[in-house]
Order: structure tokens, then sequence, then C-alpha cells
């Protein structure tokens, strides 16, 4: 007899508490003695990778063209309810699936056998490519910064987007060369990265606010001014285009469901960590934004500061001080490179797992470990050709370039709601969600949050693709849907090349020892 036969009817259950998940069928999972990062460890790899104060710094210029202070305020609290929905329903499926595939492989299990191969690699693949999109972004931070420093002392010098281009290559493979040879023997970087974007968030704020106490603007200004430079007719348009921005802090939030075969109590880890994501990010990025527009006096001069970091002119306007300011974006700077050390790793994860359930040509190279490093360097190495590969484009065209940015937060959503969908349409069953597990959402929440991260991916897909500024040039068209476009194509020839044959996600195993249906 089948040792599955032999087990309880819910011994499934028992095995996901202790992490080994026995109840999937075709499933290749690290085992726990490999696994060093602790759970605080964990919420700071997670927090690093969105750092969400400074992703909102970094990308304030669009949400002020569209909508002004009413997106960077208001845009903030929605995102914060409808990204929430997205990280309960994430949450939930962690608690229960705790696997380095985290979306496609919960859509794997989740989906009618005869579509589940080709559900879960559309899936999977959207979500590697938002993380390799999601990278690519952080990394020109860097580079927009330190020129950005340069322009604000020297008003004569002229930026080159082959500039860009060779300080977005060299601190992407810095980062590369860390993650692959040292980041493994030094998992406190995470630890010491969160303690000190969270000390800069402190003392940018404090500074800011001492230094312009004597003249604050009006909360009118601040709390009821929308401003539309965007050329929409339509002032509902330009805010949900300009939703980029605040939906830009939460950019990489499933970070911790990726590395979920490399922390300890995964079940319960990730989890918080996804949750303190969420209401850290909103909290310190709320707080922020509103510290900055009550200190920022010219709001015009922001959009149009010759330095492209409009961030800059913000903290020189509180603080009245360029060594202050310039002190701030260096920490800027700082953010993004720990930031950018968090993302590549968790891509890595993702392109690994992918690449061990043989999805991705050349499998057999990037779903290996290194024996000695212990990290997935092909998947590392892979990723960043990825990233260079892209990262050419800027040199053409610097929107086709920030489309990625607008791309990665579209198929994110994308793979948000593939499993979501499917709870759905599996009635939240507590086959499929067995009951006693760490993180367990009351029915009416749970569907709440399944159908809110549904419609929101729909949203998304929507209003991210449309033209940030009317009327449309060239140069300044949206290019996300042919970044998309572009994206698909590779895919579909993937799939026929070589997933079609080999790909295999997992499926849920029945008592008697069948798979789910």
């Amino acid at each position: 007899m089948d040792a599955s036969e032999t087990k309880p009817k819910h011994a499934y259950t028992e095995s996901i508490q202790h992490g080994d998940l026995d109840c999937l069928e075709g499933l290749n999972f690290q085992p726990e003695g490999t696994r060093k990062l602790t759970p605080l460890q964990t919420i700071s790899a997670s927090w690093i990778i969105c750092d969400s104060w400074a992703g909102v710094a970094a990308t304030v210029a669009l949400a002020i063209v569209q909508g002004g202070p009413v997106t960077l305020i208001y845009g903030l609290i929605l995102i914060f309810f409808l990204v929430g929905a997205c990280t309960l329903t994430l949450a939930e499926l962690a608690s229960t699936y705790p696997t380095a595939g985290g979306q496609y492989h919960w859509t794997s299990i989740l989906a009618p056998k005869h579509l589940s191969r080709a559900l879960s690699y559309c899936c999977g693949v959207s979500n590697m490519l938002a993380w390799i999109a999601i990278c690519t972004g952080i990394a020109i931070i860097p580079a927009q910064l330190i020129l950005g420093i340069v322009l604000f002392y020297d008003s004569e010098y002229q930026s080159q987007p082959w500039h860009y281009f060779l300080i977005h290559q060299s601190i992407n493979g810095l980062v590369l060369l860390y993650n692959t040879t040292l980041l493994k023997k030094s998992l406190w970087f995470h630890d010491v990265s969160f303690f000190m974007t969270l000390t800069s968030f402190v003392i940018i704020m404090v500074t800011c606010l001492a230094r312009s106490a004597s003249r604050y603007e009006a909360s009118s200004s601040v709390w009821a001014t929308f401003l539309n430079g965007s050329g929409w007719n339509s002032g509902g348009v330009a805010f949900l285009t300009g939703l980029v921005s605040p939906n830009y802090i939460y950019a990489g939030i499933d970070g911790a469901l990726h590395l979920a075969e490399e922390c300890r109590n995964a079940t319960t880890a990730v989890p918080r960590a996804l949750m303190s994501t969420l209401v850290i990010g909103f909290v310190t990025s709320f707080a922020f934004m509103i510290t900055m527009l009550y200190c920022t006096s010219d709001l015009d001069t922001v959009v149009a500061s010759s330095t492209g970091v409009p961030i800059y002119e913000m903290w020189h306007q509180a603080t009245r001080s360029t060594s202050a300011a310039t002190v701030f974006i260096c920490l800027l700077l700082l953010a993004a490179v720990f930031a950018l050390t968090g993302a590549q790793q968790t891509a890595s994860r993702l392109t690994w797992s992918l690449a061990r359930d043989r999805a991705l040509i050349g499998s057999q190279w990037t779903g290996q470990l290194h024996d000695t490093l212990e990290v997935p360097v092909w998947a590392l190495v892979f990723n960043y050709a990825v990233m260079f590969l892209i990262g050419r484009v800027y040199l053409g065209s610097s929107s086709a370039f920030n489309a990625f940015i607008g791309t990665g937060l579209v198929l994110q959503h994308i793979s948000y709601a593939f499993p979501a969908a499917l709870l759905l349409y599996r009635c939240r069953s507590a086959t499929w969600l067995p009951d006693p597990r760490p993180f367990r959402l009351p029915s009416p929440v749970g569907w709440g949050a399944n159908l809110i991260t549904v419609c929101f991916a729909v949203l998304v897909l929507i209003f991210y693709d449309f033209p940030t500024v009317m009327p449309v040039t060239g140069s300044n068209m949206n290019y996300t849907p042919a970044v998309l476009g572009a994206m698909a194509i590779v895919a579909g020839i993937n799939w026929l090349v070589y997933a079609r044959k080999w790909y295999q996600g997992p499926r849920l195993r029945r008592s008697s020892g069948e798979i789910q249906k």
C-alpha cells in the first residue's frame, strides 16, 4: 500500500504546518536544513525591497503632474487598501503553501487539471518578468540620483543617456557580485539595511519639519489641491494613471514569498513579513508625503527642476540648505542600492524556481544551486543579462525604458490575480485552504480580498497602459503596451520550444494518493 493511503484524511494539513508540503505532488522543495533567514531577516529583506518612503520619493514627479497633492495623499490611502487586499490574499496562501514559486505554484495547485500547466506557466513567467522589470527600474534610480547631484551643482553640465547607462550597469554589476559571493554569508545585511533606511526616514522627517517650522503650507493646499498638468480633460483619468507613483511603493511586496525556502518557519514568517511591509510602508510613506507637502512652497519649481530629481528640489525648499538636500539624496541613493540588492536576490529565486520546474530554456543551468555559494548563480546571471539588454533601451529612449516601471507593476498584479481568481473559483474550500493554518482570514474578509485583488489587476492593466501626458508624441508616449507585447512573444516562444514539453507544476494530492482534479 502507498504510504499516502495510510495517512489520516487531513494528514497533508499537518505536513503544511511543518513546512514539508507532503500534500503536493511534483514539487521539488528546498529542505529545512538549508534555511538560514530568521523571521526578522525575512521581514527586513521584504521591507528593503519596497522601502516605501524612498519609493514615493523617487517617483514623486509623475504624481505631481497627475493630480498633485490629491494623488500623493489620497492615492496612497487608496493604494493601501487595494494592495492591502492583495497582500491578505498572498499571506493566506503563503501560510498554506510556502514555496519559492509563490503565485505560479498556487495557480498550478488551484487550477483545473487541464488548465493547470498553461495558467501556472503564464502566471510564473508574468511574475518573473515583473521582477526583472522591477529590478531594472530600481537600478536606474542610483544613476538618476548621482547625475542629479552633478546637475544640481553644475547647471552647465550636459548629461547624456550613456552616462546613465554606464552608472546603471556598474551598480547593477556590483550588486550582482555581492549577491553571488557574499550575501549568503552576511544575512545580517538585511537587518542593517532595514535599520539604516528607517533611520534615514526619521532624520529627513525631523530635519524638514524643524527647518520649515515657521512657514508650513496651508492645510487647504495640502489636502484639497488637485493639479492636472497631464493634458487629460478628465481629472479621474489623470488620477488613475497617476496611481503608478503611490503604487510603486509596493513594487515587489511579494518578495518574501520567493524567499520562503530560505527562511525558517516559513508558514508564519512569510505572512508576517508581507503584513509588516504593507503596514510599515504605508505609515512611513504617508507621513513622509504629508511632511514634504507641508514643507514645500513651490510645486511648479519642483516639476521644472533641472536635476531630473524632483525630490531634490523639495528637500532644498524644505531645509533651505543645499548641503542638507544633498545628504538626503545620498541617503536615498543608499536606500536604492539596498533595495536593488534585495530585489536581485528575490528575482533570482523566482527564476531559479521556474527553472527547477523546467519552465525555461536552459533550466539545466538556471535551476541549479551552486554547491559552495548556496545561491542560484546562473539564475542571477540570467536576470542580470536580461537587465543589461533592457538597460540598452535607455540609450535610445528614456520613455521606452521608463515603461518598464509600469510594466513591472502591471505584470505583478496580474500574477496576484491568477491565484485569487482561482480561489474564488474553488469557493475558498477547506480542501484548498485547510482550516488549521497560521494565517486565516474570516470568510467575508477572504472573499472580499480575493475579489478586490482580481478587480484591481483589471484596473491596473487598463489605466497603467494609458498615456501619462496628452497630446501623445513619440517622446512622451507610454510604451507599456509595446513592452507587454514583446514579453508575451518571448514567453510564447519559450512555451512552444521548451516549456510545453517539460514544464509540470505541483498538484494537490488526495488522501488516497490521487492528484486533485
